[in-house]
C-alpha cells in the first residue's frame, strides 16, 4: 500500500503530497456502502480537514462532521452539504452561531440539552443525544470513550426518557481503526440499553473508526449490521468516518539533516514526531518508511528522530540496505489523516508543505507556511 507515484525531489522538504487517485478510491468504496444500504457518509475533519479536496469528497459523501464550531464552519463554508456537529460541551456565543450553520446538533448530556432546549427547539434544526454503551472494543486507552469514568457520551442509569422531547437521533462513536465485528458487538450493547427509544428516533450515527477502506475490512459485515438497524427501527443511518477516507493516501518527505552516534546512531530529520507527527507519540506507534525494514532486519540501524528540543522527539528505530546519509530523504507512509489536523510549530518549527498529486501526475503545492503563520498564532 506504500507505493509511491511521484518525484520525491519535486518539493523542498519537508512536504505531505496527497494521491488524488487514491482517496478517489476510498470514496468510492465508501459511496459503494451508501449506494447498498442507504446509509449518509460524512467526513469526520477532526481527523481529516484538507478542505482543498473537499469539493471532491463532497461527490461521494453527504456531507461533514465537526467537534466545534470551527471545524463546523469549514464543512459548512467548504463543502455546504450537511453538516453536523458534537461537542462535549457548548458555550452559549458557539452554540447560536452553530444554529445557523449546523443541520445536526448531537448533545453530550442532558443537563446541556436542558441549557440549550429553548433556543435549540425554535431553529428547527435536529437535535440528538450521544450515548455511552460502556463496552470497549480496543485497547487504545487514550481513544476510549466507553473506558470507566468516561466524559463521552450518556451511560444507560444517567439516561433520562423524560427529557427526549425534541431529540431525534442517538449517535455513539466508541470506535478507533477497528473492523466490523467491533461494530457489531457495539450495536448489540447498544440495543440492550439504549434499543426501546430507538423507535421513536428519525436517525441514529454509528460513529467513526471504522476502518472501511482498509484491505482486509468485512463490508459485508458492516452491510449487514445497517441494514438490520434501519428494518427494525425505522431510522435514517449515519456514519462518519474521518481517517478511512484519507487511509494510505498520503506520504510526508523529509530530508537527513545530521547523523549522530551515542550508543545507537541518531539520524536527525527535518521533521518532527512532536510538531508534525504526533500520534506517534500518543498513540503510540511506528509508521511504515518506504524501502525500510525493522531495527536489524537491514544492514544498517538508525533512530530517526526530530530537530526539536524535546530529548524524547523520535519516530523510530528503523534499518536499511545502505547507510544514510545527509541530504538523504526519507518517506512516510499514510500521512494524511491526523497528521496535519494534529501538526504544532512546538519550537517555532514550521509545517510541511501542503501538496496533491492530481490524477493527472501534476504534483500541485496547496499551501506553504512561513514565520507569519507562527507569528500571528501567539500574542
Amino acid at each position: 500500500m506504500c507505493g509511491i507515484d511521484f518525484d520525491i525531489n519535486a518539493l523542498q522538504t519537508p512536504y505531505i503530497i496527497v494521491d488524488e487517485k487514491r482517496i478517489i478510491k476510498n470514496l468510492e468504496k465508501l459511496k459503494s456502502i451508501s449506494d447498498v444500504t442507504g446509509c449518509k457518509i460524512l467526513l469526520a475533519q477532526k481527523a481529516f480537514s484538507m478542505f482543498s479536496l473537499y469539493p471532491l469528497i463532497g461527490e461521494y459523501l453527504s456531507g461533514t462532521t465537526a467537534s466545534g464550531l470551527f471545524e463546523a464552519r469549514l464543512g459548512h463554508e467548504e463543502m455546504g452539504k450537511e453538516n453536523h456537529v458534537f461537542s462535549p460541551a457548548y458555550t452559549d456565543n458557539e452554540f447560536d452561531e452553530l444554529l445557523l450553520i449546523c443541520d445536526h446538533i448531537i448533545f453530550n448530556s442532558f443537563t446541556q440539552w436542558e441549557r440549550f432546549r429553548e433556543k435549540a427547539t425554535k431553529s428547527g434544526r435536529s437535535f440528538g443525544m450521544r450515548i455511552n454503551p460502556e463496552l470497549s472494543t480496543q485497547s487504545h486507552a487514550i481513544y476510549d470513550p466507553c473506558a470507566a469514568g468516561s466524559r463521552l457520551g450518556v451511560t444507560e442509569s444517567n439516561f433520562r426518557p423524560d427529557l427526549l422531547d425534541g431529540i431525534s437521533g442517538l449517535h455513539f462513536h466508541t470506535l478507533c481503526e477497528q473492523n466490523s465485528d467491533a461494530l457489531a458487538a457495539t450495536l448489540e450493547a447498544v440495543e440492550a440499553k439504549f434499543g426501546k427509544y430507538l423507535y421513536d428516533m428519525e436517525w441514529i450515527n454509528l460513529g467513526g473508526g471504522h476502518h472501511i477502506t482498509r484491505s482486509d475490512y468485512d463490508t459485508e459485515t458492516l452491510i449487514s449490521c445497517i441494514n438490520r438497524i434501519k428494518d427494525k427501527y425505522g431510522l435514517r443511518i449515519y456514519l462518519e468516518p474521518g481517517e478511512a477516507v484519507a487511509l494510505n493516501t498520503g506520504f510526508l518527505t523529509a530530508s537527513v539533516i545530521d547523523i549522530i552516534k551515542n550508543g545507537v546512531t541518531n539520524v536527525i530529520l527535518d521533521t518532527s514526531a512532536a510538531c508534525h507527527m504526533p500520534d506517534v507519540i500518543e498513540m503510540p506507534y511506528r509508521p511504515e518508511v518506504v524501502g525500510a525494514g525493522i531495527p536489524n532486519e537491514k544492514r544498517f540501524t538508525y533512530r530517526l528522530g526530530g530537530p526539536t528540543c524535546l530529548a524524547g522527539d523520535a519516530i523510530g528505530d528503523y534499518s536499511f540496505d545502505r547507510q544514510l546519509v545527509v541530504g538523504d530523504r526519507l518517506i512516510f507512509c499514510d500521512m494524511a489523516h491526523y497528521t496535519m489536523v494534529k501538526s504544532n510549530m512546538f519550537n517555532g518549527m514550521n509545517l510541511p508543505t501542503i501538496a496533491v498529486l492530481k490524477k493527472s501526475g501534476e504534483t500541485e503545492v496547496v499551501r506553504r507556511f512561513e514565520y507569519c503563520d507562527f507569528k500571528n498564532r501567539l500574542s
